[in-house]
């Protein structure tokens, strides 16, 4: 009964973040899922990642697909794009520029840290706003134009875990949440972790599907 339950639960939660995800449009390369510490350690997304190792161990202690489950998050509840990763017109200065985030709709919502980490800056300035930045090992992820920042600096955060609400605070034409990802100090395209985190819980599903 309690594998049923569970069982429901991922469902529900990996069809709907799924379906959501979606909205992001053109994906990046996929790669197979791996455990949270072996992200992608060129800040790329492989099409030649190997899970074998991770999957057996999986297979041997099916908790850990629970604990696979539960290390990654979307920084939203729902994820739709007003303006992708990449070059664009700046609604400022009219003149095109390397946007060097994802820009999601937002209204007043939670921003959840998307792995464990450790907040390494919480400030404001007048282009970000209000702003979070959080560390994952090689890679930081900073929320910005936030109208509250729930956390403080130098403190441990977990999956899933609120750290901010949404805003239009800095820089902005509007409320929404700016989402930019740093690997090894350098942008890259946000949607290398949330591919990962897709990847991730849908995984975990087809886990639990398979092994009733």
């Amino acid at each position: 009964m309690k594998s049923l339950i569970i069982i429901f639960i991922l469902f529900q939660n990996c069809s709907f973040l799924q379906a959501q995800f979606y909205t992001i449009g053109k994906k990046p390369a996929s790669h197979k899922v791996q455990k949270q510490q072996d992200l992608p350690n060129d800040g790329k997304v492989s099409k030649n990642d190997s899970s074998t190792k991770v999957g057996k161990s999986m297979e041997r202690h099916p908790d850990k697909w629970i604990q696979q489950y539960l290390s990654v998050s979307y920084p939203l509840d729902k994820l739709v794009v007003n303006s992708p990763y990449g070059w664009r017109r700046d609604p400022f200065t009219g003149k095109q520029k390397l946007h060097n985030g994802i820009d999601f709709q937002a209204r007043n919502n939670e921003v959840y840290a998307m792995m464990e980490g450790e907040d390494t800056k919480v400030g404001y300035d007048k282009r970000s706003g209000n702003y979070i930045t959080i560390r994952h090992g090689n890679y930081t992820v900073s929320y910005c134009h936030l109208s509250k920042i729930l956390v403080t600096k130098n403190t441990a955060v977990k999956p899933n875990e609120p750290v901010a609400i949404t805003g239009n605070t800095g820089r902005s034409t509007g409320e929404h949440l700016h989402l930019s990802v740093k690997y090894k100090g350098k942008y890259i395209n946000p949607n290398i972790l949330l591919e990962f985190i897709r990847k991730a819980k849908e995984e975990t599903f087809k886990y639990y599907v398979q092994k009733q």
